[in-house]
């Protein structure tokens, strides 16, 4: 984030001296004052109302419209940041529910699992369903239906677009819950989908977890598709889970924008490591060949980029169960013909 920003309604001269300011600064250039002043004070009271209502998400909301009229050098900003952060471990906080041991025998633990990825699925399907009244989003996603439908056929076809949709609204919905205004999820044919976070994000752990959100709702697809072949024997659902474990697989690869290189950022370097040695047994107990560019670029990472200050436990135990998991699903023997 720079010093300036085009603000719409921005005074046009500084109300402490008098100098004439351009639309898009953000701090006088002459005394150095804050140029929003009264809107800060509005959305630090909108905020603090928010959050006395038990609002969290609408409350990091404001704060981060503050965030986005100040300077990086304010001292105000680094206190908003810091307001962001702790408001985000409340919501994350707030989330954890105390686990119960489970004596259940592993393979009715395993469709435990299946069923309780569908009823989350469930849901979530009237957030699913509001995405698509999204012109971009339908209209996008309608094209890369028509182009894998040429290829694979309407069932697959379906099933990827709809995996797809998926992942990027697990992405949407981490975005929201740290109050953080996105785009709707774009198709592009062949490569996928994307959305772009209009708001920086100044929190490593928010960051890991909104990057991490994708493959976590993408895995929950797969598994809901694995559950159905289950149950019906059809290969067209095996193939849409296998599928899923490969994308949302490769999206862990950590580097550049994928998804995985957002959870290492948030690892300390000994955290990088373990992710590192992680993927390494994963590829040795089921050959994933995909796995072979994770352990590369994981191992890169851990030793010439900068690892975080704070440990991150929770993107970290995050990060190997979905590296297992989708691992173990990219595996799926599919019949073919």
């Amino acid at each position: 984030m720079t010093d300036s920003i085009v603000a719409a309604g921005a005074p046009s001269v500084c109300a402490r001296c008098g100098t004439e300011l351009a639309p898009s600064l953000l701090s006088c250039p002459a005394c150095h004052a804050l140029v929003h002043t009264a809107r800060l004070k509005e959305l630090a009271t909108a905020a603090q109302s928010a959050e006395a209502g038990g609002d969290l998400s609408g409350a990091m909301a404001q704060w981060r419209g503050a965030l986005e009229l100040l300077p990086v050098h304010a001292s105000q900003y680094h206190t908003i940041a810091k307001r962001i952060a702790d408001l985000g471990q409340r919501i994350d906080a707030g989330s954890a529910a105390p686990k119960q041991p489970d004596d259940r025998p592993i393979h009715r633990r395993a469709w435990g699992a299946v069923i309780a990825v569908g009823l989350f699925l469930l849901t979530k399907a009237k957030f699913l369903f509001l995405g698509l009244t999204k012109a971009t989003t339908f209209w996008s996603m309608l094209l890369s239906f028509g182009v894998y439908l040429e290829m694979w056929g309407w069932k697959f076809a379906l099933g990827l677009v709809v995996s797809i949709y998926i992942h990027e609204m697990g992405h949407v919905a981490a975005l929201r819950r740290y109050g953080i205004k996105a785009t709707a999820p774009m198709f592009i044919p062949g490569i996928g989908a994307l959305i772009r976070a209009k708001q920086v994000i100044t929190d490593p752990r928010q960051d890991a977890r909104v990057g991490l959100a994708g493959p976590m709702w993408g895995l929950g697809a797969a598994l809901a598709a694995y559950g159905m072949f289950r149950g019906t024997g059809a290969q067209s659902w095996a193939a849409i889970a296998k599928m899923g474990g490969v994308i949302n697989l490769f999206n862990l690869i950590p580097v550049w924008q994928l998804d995985g290189a957002h959870g290492f950022r948030s690892f300390v370097r000994g955290q990088r490591w373990l992710a590192t040695v992680a993927i390494g047994a994963a590829w040795a107990a089921t050959s994933t060949g995909l796995l072979a560019l994770l352990l590369l670029a994981a191992g890169y990472q851990a030793v010439a980029t900068a690892p975080a200050k704070e440990s991150d436990t929770g993107a970290l135990a995050s990060y190997v169960a979905l590296v297992w998991a989708l691992a173990w699903l990219a595996t799926l023997p599919v019949a073919t013909g």
